[in-house]
């Protein structure tokens, strides 16, 4: 079998060519916005008119009164709005994210960026993560495989007056529950949930893989068995270490959530269960654009 071509993404020095200064990230940013046109991002009237003297900005009459025109600019609608950060520096930032295949901490990005707080690094990183989360997606076909995991730290592992003295079956409250799915050559979906309850794990593939797949490949977990009415679905019993039988296994989901919590423990240190579905949103971002060697257009339109 060939191997896949490898895609090169944007060198730092390739960064610093095609984004010089404010105006060239700013061009690159509304043909990315409005590729057909420049419309106005609160009524959609695509009828507007440049601002004569402050560039990149642009007037509509259709959404204000006859006396006055609402005026926009390239970063109004965006995640980029009401910030008093050049749009170079949150273009910067995108790229540190996208560049680092586990991750990269708020602390890092302020220590790199030399901004004045580590606030300001961890409110652009969120901001971001919240844009790339918009994406939409078709049902996954062809080999599937669907697993979940645990993100958070073992309670024996913790200093005793943070422990959480967890017993029996009882879920510990700081391990939270992600689901995903995987086409395999293909995308991720990545979801955080609040149980594992068989009705949770059921509408999650329900929502996001085809009855028309090939192959519906999990583990022995009771929570899965249901799903053969409706999809061909196979299992390995991990508890047996049966791990591979042919096609069918769950190697490709286990090696995201590797990534996932290599960057929890390596580059996050803690994550909590609030903003958990924004790192989970960045991971399947980059997963699903490893192949895109315009992952910097794809994130920007994003946000």
């Amino acid at each position: 079998m060939a191997s896949r071509k490898r895609i090169h993404q944007m060198t730092f020095a390739q960064w610093e060519a095609a984004f010089p200064d404010e105006a060239a990230c700013k061009a690159y940013l509304t043909r990315n916005r409005w590729p057909s046109g420049i419309s106005c991002p609160r009524c959609g009237n695509v009828e507007v008119k440049a601002h004569g003297t402050m560039e990149f900005n642009w007037l509509c009459n259709a959404c204000s009164p006859s006396s006055t025109n609402y005026r926009f600019s390239v970063i109004a609608g965006t995640v980029f709005e009401n910030t008093n950060k050049p749009l170079r520096d949150w273009f910067r930032v995108v790229h540190l994210m996208l560049t680092s295949k586990k991750g990269i901490s708020a602390l890092q990005v302020h220590r790199m960026m030399g901004f004045g707080s580590y606030s300001t690094a961890w409110y652009m990183c969120m901001r971001v993560r919240a844009g790339l989360a918009n994406e939409d997606f078709r049902k996954l076909m062809g080999i599937v495989e669907v697993d979940e995991t645990f993100v958070g730290g073992k309670d024996e592992n913790r200093h005793w007056q943070k422990k959480n003295h967890v017993r029996g079956g009882n879920m510990d409250p700081n391990k939270f529950v992600v689901i995903g799915a995987v086409q395999r050559a293909g995308n991720v979906v990545a979801r955080v949930i609040e149980n594992t309850k068989t009705e949770t794990f059921e509408n999650f593939v329900r929502q996001f893989v085809s009855i028309k797949v090939s192959i519906l490949a999990t583990d022995d977990a009771r929570a899965y068995i249901s799903l053969g009415g409706d999809y061909p679905h196979h299992a390995v019993r991990h508890r047996a270490k049966n791990y591979v039988v042919g096609a069918v296994h769950t190697n490709t989901i286990e090696g995201f959530w590797s990534l996932i919590k290599r960057g929890v423990m390596g580059s996050y240190h803690k994550v909590s269960r609030k903003y958990l579905p924004l790192y989970v949103a960045e991971f399947q971002f980059r997963y699903n654009n490893r192949s895109n060697p315009n992952i910097f257009a794809a994130a920007i339109r994003g946000c």
